[in-house]
């Protein structure tokens, strides 16, 4: 059986100087260690031909399948608030796009397939642990509702990668909307080519913001646009307590999906500060710090688009500083929204911001799981009696007992009925998330040779709104050990 790709590329057409064109390298004993066969099914493609030695010979990079033209993709970034004029794909290729079943474009890419020219001297490779921790997690995201890449295949790759030590080699097969990043107008802007930089923009603007092409001003829209997502995105990222902990200028989509998953976990108790990665070692990228770093890589953005907003400086500045100035208002509506719904509100009240950062500031204060809390809270709407399992969550249980007379006072002056606002709240407050201790137990199963705990995880993950009892220990509270969790970038 032979798999077909229905390749219709677009990125490629832009020229050489937005990429350099460069084969996977061959590995030594490609195997199939996880297929996602319903996005396989989206994106028209045959599941069972990838499901096989040919499809694992594709999907590890030793076979390049008919319509591909492999690329690594140029661009800069800032990382840590530091400029490098040139990064790019130092270990992912891009082998084409397809437009899928409900006609998006999607980019098929290769990540750890070896080295490419942007690869700074690095082997271009990923270990197996890296590769299944962004397929749990950008499925996970995807799950959530929350727009990402996403994961279509893990292949083990039969050759070991070095580290600080050996460890199993793997491939994996993500999938975007493009992977086109502020990194990538930054490294035009960088060279002072406005040629390219208005080409990428023009591309960006009919692949995802078509919208903007019939705007007065079609770059400005654009500038819009791309703040307007980013907004949602992060309040999205928020709602459901995750911490990105890498956001640099170049793994910021401007798509408005989720990518780049190293050193990503969830919160567990609720607390802003929280860092995970363990080389923000100044908490640049907590999770409080979300929205303002977001803000600040649009900045840098808006820098590049300068020549194309106005002919003289002045102007385009201030044409730059009204399209970012709308970033901070779509965040806090997109922000207060959700975590209106997360606490059983179908109307806005002026009282509302402060009844929802009191809750915040408490949970902060006592500890209080984030998931649990909110996840608790669709219950203690129906009946009180389900208070106690919230008030078990605090240190200080009056804490809760204080915050929780204010919140029904405000549900009494709400329209929703209470059968229905438990069901909204549901909706919006998952009951599993990838908790920490469980992706690392599936890591660590799965680096030993037992990918059962993975297949589990992520059967537990594809529901994650759902009340199930046969997930319930994927709910529960974490051990204690998980308060000093650090992640590594996988690189």
């Amino acid at each position: 059986m032979t798999t077909h790709f229905p390749f219709s590329n677009s990125y490629v057409s832009l020229g050489d100087t937005f990429h350099r064109r460069i084969l996977p390298t061959r590995v030594a004993a490609p195997r199939l260690v996880k297929l996602n066969r319903p996005l396989a099914a989206e994106l028209g493609l045959d599941a069972d031909a990838l499901d096989s030695t040919e499809g694992a010979e594709i999907l590890s990079g030793n076979k390049v399948p008919e319509g591909a033209e492999p690329l690594a993709a140029a661009y800069a970034g800032h990382q840590f608030g530091n400029f490098v004029p040139q990064l790019g794909d130092g270990r992912a290729i891009l082998l084409g796009e397809v437009v899928d079943r409900q006609g998006r474009r999607r980019d098929i890419q290769l990540k750890g397939s070896g080295p490419t020219p942007f690869s700074r001297g690095g082997d271009g490779r990923a270990g197996l642990g890296p590769v299944l921790r962004e397929y749990i997690v950008s499925e996970a995201m995807a799950a959530l509702r929350i727009p990402t890449t996403r994961a279509l295949a893990a292949v083990a790759t039969g050759e070991d990668v070095y580290r600080e030590t050996a460890l199993p080699g793997a491939v994996l097969t993500r999938v975007a909307s493009s992977h086109i990043r502020i990194g990538t107008f930054q490294f035009f802007a960088a060279r002072g080519d406005d040629a390219a930089l208005a080409r990428l923009a023009q591309h960006v603007i009919e692949r995802h913001y078509p919208e903007a092409a019939a705007a007065p001003h079609p770059v400005r829209a654009l500038l819009e646009g791309i703040c307007a997502r980013q907004a949602a995105l992060v309040a999205r990222w928020m709602q459901v307590g995750f911490v990105h902990g890498v956001m640099n200028t170049d793994n910021m989509s401007i798509a408005g999906e989720t990518i780049d998953y190293g050193p990503c976990a969830f919160l567990d108790a609720y607390d802003p500060a929280t860092v995970f990665s363990s080389i923000d070692r100044n908490g640049r990228y907590a999770y409080g710090n979300q929205p303002a770093i977001a803000n600040w890589n649009l900045a840098r953005l808006a820098e590049c688009l300068l020549p194309q907003l106005a002919p003289e400086e002045g102007e385009a500045v201030e044409i730059a500083k009204e399209a970012l100035s709308g970033f901070a208002e779509a965040f806090n509506t997109a922000y207060f929204d959700g975590f209106r719904r997360k606490i059983g509100l179908s109307e806005r009240q002026e009282e509302d911001a402060a009844l929802i950062q009191d809750l915040l500031k408490a949970m902060a204060e006592q500890g209080a799981d984030f998931t649990l809390t909110f996840r608790g809270l669709g219950k203690a709407a129906e009946a009180e009696q389900a208070d106690a399992n919230l008030r078990a969550l605090f240190t200080d249980p009056a804490a809760y007992d204080d915050w929780a007379l204010r919140w029904r006072a405000r549900l009494a002056n709400d329209p929703m009925g209470p059968g229905e606002r438990q069901a909204a709240m549901d909706a919006a407050n998952p009951a599993v998330i990838p908790r920490n201790h469980l992706v690392e137990d599936a890591l660590a199963a799965a680096m030993g040779g037992d990918t059962g705990p993975f297949e589990r995880l992520n059967e537990a993950l594809a529901e994650p709104y759902l009340d199930r009892p046969d997930f319930a220990a994927y709910a529960a509270l974490p051990p204690a050990r998980e308060r000093a969790y650090r992640t590594f970038c996988g690189t």
